[in-house]
């Protein structure tokens, strides 16, 4: 073993040597009396990608398919940070690379279990979102918000004794993940919500001991704050909203002002902060998507029928829907790549997905389609990132 202590010593002799060296040129020190005053690091800037300038990097990194940012997410705070910004979304559609997933809920044909699951462009890839971060709750509210799903409000029973929620839930689509976003001012379910200009709105609904509501708040994800703004004239619930060219439209549902189901619909304007009212809405709608500028509905007592709503002239068309499976069926929508889905609510074995495409030639507007959740669809959302 003599080599091994040699070596040993050789280090050791080295290490003293380099050490006598560094005290006989000792730091130079600032001092305000005795107090020492530390060096600031001359540069402390690291880029996305060395040797890239950071816009640069950051359209090399939104080229990269949405399935593999949730690993890119793990690499360092600086992808994460960009990989869940709104800049992601905005970079991926300047390259021409947003994709669009369909997320569904479902649920078995028992009704005793549900998840989310995400159907890729035509169907071909399916899988499990993560599980939510509370259980599911009766008369909750779905928005998508940049790329992300918001879960908000709903009810459930628990020992015998009803509680209103006013939690909000978010999934990121690009980082596989849920996330609890502030709270809402107002508990609420069986409320109206959607997205206008980039921030969503709720509106109405059951708040504590089934009171109902004519509040109305508004949510920032810049500053992850709820508002509330001017209510709604009247209580209302039950009811659903969509945003159409930088207005808030609520609909259907019941009004405390009249009799049975409402046709008063609530258009709230963001830049005057006004609400005014048209009075051709939908009643007892069961499902509604809006598809380009336009609002499709389905109601209750017509479900061979869709109404569609353009806001420009407040008119309505009805379109007959091709019968398929048993006549009592309802429906739930879907959007994908421009095209209307409509889910079948009940367990029907040789039922396939309708499909209505608004663009095609007159008489080929129907079609059906392979696109189909594992279970019973619940509601679904559309989102491009």
């Amino acid at each position: 073993m003599p080599g091994v202590v040699c070596g040993k010593k050789q280090f050791m002799e080295s290490e003293l040597r380099f050490s006598t060296l560094v005290q006989k040129d000792p730091p130079t020190r600032s001092r305000i009396g005795t107090r020492r005053i530390p060096r600031v690091p001359v540069n402390t800037y690291k880029p996305l990608l060395p040797g890239l300038p950071d816009d640069v990097a950051k359209y090399c990194l939104a080229l990269a398919p949405r399935s593999s940012f949730p690993a890119m997410g793990a690499v360092c705070r600086k992808w994460k940070s960009f990989i869940q910004s709104k800049e992601l979304i905005t970079v991926r559609k300047q390259a021409g690379k947003l994709e669009e997933w369909l997320y569904v809920l479902t649920s078995d044909a028992e009704g005793k279990g549900n998840h989310w699951e995400v159907l890729g462009c035509m169907g071909q890839e399916r899988k499990h979102l993560p599980p939510m971060p509370c259980p599911l709750k009766a008369g909750f509210a779905v928005v998508v918000l940049n790329g992300k799903l918001l879960v908000m409000g709903g009810y459930v029973l628990s020992d015998g004794t009803g509680c209103v929620s006013a939690e909000v839930h978010q999934y990121h689509s690009c980082l596989n993940r849920w996330s609890t976003l502030a709270a809402m001012n107002v508990a609420r379910y069986d409320f109206a919500c959607a997205e206008v200009n980039g921030v969503v709105y709720a509106v109405g609904g059951y708040g504590v001991d089934g009171v109902s509501l004519s509040s109305a708040e508004v949510y920032d994800p810049e500053t992850n704050i709820w508002t509330l703004i001017e209510s709604l004239r009247r209580p209302r619930w039950g009811c659903f909203a969509y945003g159409i060219e930088g207005k808030l439209y609520v609909m259907g549902g019941r009004s405390s002002f009249t009799i049975g189901n409402s046709r008063f619909v609530d258009v709230y304007n963001p830049k005057d902060r006004t609400w005014c009212e048209v009075k051709n809405g939908c009643v007892m709608v069961t499902a509604h998507a809006v598809l380009g500028k336009q609002l499709f509905c389905m109601e209750w007592k017509n479900q061979r029928k869709l109404a569609i709503f353009n806001p420009n002239d407040n008119s309505w068309k009805m379109i007959p829907v091709p019968l398929t499976g048993s006549s009592r069926v309802g429906f739930r929508f879907g959007i994908l790549d421009d095209k209307l889905l409509l889910f079948s609510v009940e367990k029907e074995p040789g039922y396939c997905t309708l499909l209505y495409d608004p663009n095609a030639a007159t008489g080929s507007e129907w079609q059906t389609s392979s696109i189909k959740p594992s279970g019973l669809c619940l509601c679904s959302v559309t989102i491009k990132a």
